[in-house]
């Protein structure tokens, strides 16, 4: 008997789970493992240009002694602006030299944030938010037609090499979902076809307005103020008279 109970638990969840994904890419496209390759392996050097060394010595002032190694994400960032976008290994070792650190410390912090892109990618990385609002509002969509303008697959690079997409979990702009965001900006509130200009002007190397699209200025309703339509009251409104 407790033999068939259990057939019958194996059963009821093979029929009842179910996936929630929605979406075509099932594995992040971030790279956690290094693997050598003609592009990104150890023998190839990494030097600070003398404009970004002033910066990392600048950053490294910020920290007092014996804390030089709080520096390490604004230098990874700074070595991966440097390369066109993404952190070559060389980066993180050059890191790991200036803060006087194992070069794994710096792996576990380059390989946990995903900030840190580790392939080569395109001169603009699209990331487009797939999180439940933007989803609900319409981001498959939305990057199915960046997908199309760009040429490019989720994870990969357009065959132009301009663009590289990435699919992300939750940019923090719910409130104006779907979005995405280009580089350091945003753009939010899109249709299909503010998607398709965003993309028009960025292959002729045209900046797109960055923030909404539907004509508001950041995130207040659209159909105007619901709340807090009235000036606030002054000091002392609903106080008792005896405490006055």
């Amino acid at each position: 008997m407790l033999s068939s109970l259990r057939s019958g638990v194996k059963g009821l969840w093979r029929t009842s789970a179910r996936s929630l994904q929605t979406t075509a890419n099932l594995q992040h496209d971030s790279l956690f493992v290094h693997r050598d390759t003609p592009e990104d392996n150890p023998s190839i050097p990494f030097e600070f240009t003398p404009e970004n060394q002033k910066r990392a010595d600048a950053l490294l002032e910020i920290y007092p002694e014996g804390h030089k190694r709080a520096a390490m994400i604004p230098l990874l960032d700074l070595a991966q602006r440097q390369n066109g976008g993404w952190l070559p290994i060389s980066a993180m070792h050059k890191v790991a030299e200036l803060l006087n650190l194992p070069r794994m410390r710096v792996y576990e912090v380059a390989t946990f944030y995903t900030m840190f892109i580790r392939r080569p990618i395109g001169k603009y990385h699209i990331q487009v938010c797939t999180t439940t609002p933007c989803w609900l509002r319409g981001s498959d969509i939305v990057l199915n037609a960046i997908k199309e303008a760009t040429g490019c697959e989720v994870g990969g690079n357009s065959p132009c090499g301009k663009f590289s997409i990435s699919e992300v979990e939750c940019l923090g702009a719910c409130v104006n979902a779907p979005m995405i965001q280009v580089n350091d900006d945003y753009y939010e509130d899109l249709t299909v076809e503010d998607s398709k200009e965003i993309i028009n002007k960025l292959k002729k190397d045209e900046k797109p307005k960055p923030g909404p699209r539907s004509g508001r200025y950041a995130s207040e309703p659209l159909g105007g103020l619901t709340s807090l339509t009235e000036p606030p009251t002054g000091p002392g409104f609903g106080l008792q008279d005896s405490l006055k």
